[in-house]
């Protein structure tokens, strides 16, 4: 099963601070496990979204907004791709990333996150009504 780990940004995140090189170092050590492990499929971090642009379909037309935006907690800082036997050990992985993060920065700093599964063909082929393919 695969699962999309996401880390949710956060006002240093949108203002362009870089984060602590220690916290950098932890997060590459964790993902060196990952991959050792064999459930690490990909991550990265992603740009500030003053420097992206959303697109919005409405009434047939796309329109683009260019960044930034204003609620940091739905802008997404960085991810990794995971494939693991179940939810329940994705979110154990998501801990595991957290941890890293009161580890170094200490027990006051706050984040937040998501873990998704992600969908496929079979799951959407499955969850089609009979008679629609």
């Amino acid at each position: 099963m695969k699962f999309m780990l996401i880390a949710n940004a956060d006002k240093d995140f949108e203002a362009g601070v870089p984060p602590d090189p220690r916290l950098i170092a932890a997060i590459q050590d964790l993902a060196v496990e990952m991959t050792k492990a064999g459930v690490l499929i990909g991550a990265g971090g992603l740009a500030p979204s003053s420097e992206g642009a959303r697109t919005r379909l409405s009434g047939g037309k796309v329109t683009v907004t260019d960044g930034p935006f204003v609620e940091t907690k739905e802008v997404i800082a960085g991810y990794a791709i995971i494939d693991v036997k179940s939810k329940k050990e994705a979110i154990e992985w998501a801990k595991r990333f957290w941890q890293v993060h009161a580890d170094v920065l200490g027990p006051y700093y706050e984040r937040e996150g998501e873990v998704r599964q992600m969908i496929d063909a079979e799951h959407c082929a499955a969850a089609a009504p009979e008679g629609s393919g």
